[in-house]
């Protein structure tokens, strides 16, 4: 069994016309929705082995709130800011763990929450907005399997509703 967790980053502030897009933090709202989503996933009794994160500071910041509400280390990895699905999938492939927790940025994180959400003919996710958190357990031994497996279960949580 594998269970791939995706997280897109909080809600990132743009008060900082100067700083570069991978420089932005996270604004008000950002530093809100990051430890309670954080707190509803560890209500799951989710515990991912490893979280993955985007060296963009609203991911690693975002990340961080996952890390101390689930007491799991972070690793940062340059290739999740940007990331499109196929290369996720490999970047997780990396990885010698049976559940892993990546945030990222859209549109990869979407893109993928869609495939896997709607595969073959399933209610997909519509879109990954800021904080949102999806979660997918495959029945499969390796992480190479899981592009093309079906999930057993998933679910999907969001700060506000749509």
């Amino acid at each position: 069994m594998k269970t791939l967790a995706l997280v897109r980053h909080a809600k990132s502030s743009w008060d900082h016309a100067d700083l570069d897009d991978h420089d932005r933090p996270l604004n008000d709202r950002g530093r809100s929705d990051a430890p309670r989503m954080a707190a509803r996933l560890a209500a799951t009794d989710f515990v991912p082995a490893l979280i993955v994160s985007s060296t963009a500071v609203r991911a690693a910041t975002t990340a961080q709130a996952f890390a101390d509400a689930l007491g799991v280390p972070v690793e940062h990895d340059a290739r999740l800011y940007g990331v499109a699905p196929a290369e996720l999938l490999r970047i997780v492939d990396e990885r010698d763990v049976d559940s892993i927790l990546v945030v990222a940025h859209d549109p990869g994180l979407s893109s993928l929450a869609q495939h896997f959400s709607g595969f073959p003919d399933g209610d997909a996710i519509p879109h990954m907005p800021t904080c949102a958190v999806a979660v997918f357990d495959f029945d499969v031994d390796t992480w190479a399997d899981v592009r093309d497996a079906r999930p057993v279960r998933w679910t999907y949580d969001i700060p506000r509703p749509s």
